[in-house]
């Protein structure tokens, strides 16, 4: 067995960034960062909103390599902080959505056969995962809990800071690159779907769950705040009028939360798909219209007649009236 020993072939922080005036989480701490992009590093949303303990938790990760799971509802938008903070670091930043088609060859490599000197030859090509482990990347794995479970015991291998990697096919032992950073998401905590909300979602073996050294949860934003992000991303809307509708959208949204955790609903809405119904309500110049065709024609149509209460409520107006055309 030999030790990968090839010198790092990407850089370290060469800058830090402070919290405070960087995040507005009021505390004293500056994280280390890059001074430059490269074309791995999530592009930057100026109006993201971060929630201030699962921003520590991420920044903790990336400060003190810390292995960092998120979970949450759908749609919170677990993935998406983690990119938001990389970005503002200008850390390189991969997501790997670890569903079941993922296997463990993608994650550790296989033999290829390559062109040499005019000639094809038999060549490992590493997977993701060593690609990953010997560079400067945080590596995200969405959907953790629903990965397949050879697929787990591979990740469980590098889930400690330290750990190395061993690729048995190759008689290689690869160290980390000291900047190189992991991180999940996922709907549980390990535990499996106890809530009948995930279907597909796995137990994950307490062994691996406890080499997680954070685990942080991610939920809806406040109704006000959402609202802000929302008129952030949506101009047109921007005026008395347009955040008296928006404020009515995040509210019919908030409504679909409670009806999902209450199991009323099996779909949701997430504060993703407000800024659609916004952008398509722009298009279609009609809110209900947008509505149906953004978020209602998803769901299951027994739980139609729920959600056309929901706006009603709301909106104080029939969805099959308002959603009229011609």
């Amino acid at each position: 067995m030999k030790q990968d020993t090839k010198e790092q072939i990407a850089p370290t922080p060469d800058t830090s960034i402070d919290v405070r005036d960087t995040f507005g989480i009021d505390v004293d701490m500056q994280v280390p960062a890059y001074s430059e992009r490269t074309d791995l590093v999530p592009d930057l949303d100026p109006d993201y909103l971060f929630d201030g303990r699962t921003t520590l938790a991420i920044l903790a990760g990336f400060a003190a390599d810390r292995r960092v799971l998120v979970t949450g509802f759908h749609g919170t938008g677990k993935s998406t902080h983690i990119e938001q903070v990389a970005a503002r670091l200008n850390w390189p930043c991969l997501r790997i959505n670890l569903d079941s088609h993922v296997s463990r060859i993608d994650l550790i490599g296989k033999d290829a056969i390559v062109l040499q000197d005019g000639k094809q030859v038999t060549e490992f090509q590493d997977g993701i995962l060593p690609w990953a482990y010997q560079r400067n990347v945080a590596l995200v794995f969405d959907e953790y809990d629903a990965g397949r479970p050879d697929v787990m015991f591979v990740i469980q291998r590098v889930l400690e800071s330290s750990g190395r990697l061993t690729l048995l096919d190759q008689s290689r032992v690869i160290r980390p690159h000291e900047s190189f950073r992991l991180f999940a998401t996922a709907n549980t905590v390990g535990l499996g779907d106890t809530t009948g909300l995930y279907h597909g979602t796995q137990q994950i073996n307490q062994a691996q769950m406890d080499r997680w050294s954070i685990t942080t949860v991610l939920n809806y934003l406040p109704e006000e705040k959402e609202v802000e992000i929302v008129l952030a991303k949506s101009p047109h809307l921007q005026g008395t009028e347009g955040r008296a509708t928006v404020e009515k959208m995040v509210a019919l949204a908030g409504l679909t939360r409670s009806a999902f955790r209450n199991g009323d609903l099996s779909t949701v809405m997430s504060p993703r798909t407000v800024l659609t119904w916004t952008q398509n309500s722009q298009f279609f110049n009609n809110v209900a219209l947008a509505f149906e065709l953004t978020f209602l024609n998803k769901c299951d149509p027994v739980e139609k007649d729920l959600l056309e209460e929901l706006y009603q409520r709301v909106f104080n107006e029939e969805i099959s009236t308002a959603a009229s055309i011609g």
